[in-house]
């Protein structure tokens, strides 16, 4: 193999994992959040460099607050009460022009 094309793959091969963990970390957290302790990283036996990546690379958890946009429980709704009942102020009627010639 060239020189060129290994670097091309040196290159190539951490962005598609970066990506990948990326994608299994919006699709897959609770897989994901099971692989991470499965590693071991913040066990209290690790160095402090261990625990810190362990700790960088955990995925945020909800909180359980109205705040923090996870929409688990479905009551979590808009702050006006007049969006939430679906009033005529938020609905907007589809209009149909002729083309132009």
């Amino acid at each position: 193999m060239n020189t060129s094309l290994v670097l091309q793959y040196a290159v190539i091969a951490p962005l598609v994992a970066a990506s990948l963990w990326t994608a299994l970390r919006k699709l897959a957290p609770k897989t994901t959040t099971r692989w991470q302790a499965a590693a071991m990283l913040l066990r209290p036996h690790r160095g402090a460099f261990a625990q810190r990546m362990g700790r960088f690379v955990q995925p945020k958890g909800a909180t359980g607050h109205c705040g923090d946009g996870c929409d688990t429980c479905g009551t979590c709704g808009p702050a006006d009460a007049s969006l939430s009942m679906g009033t005529a102020s938020r609905e907007q009627p589809v209009t149909f022009h002729p083309r132009r010639k």
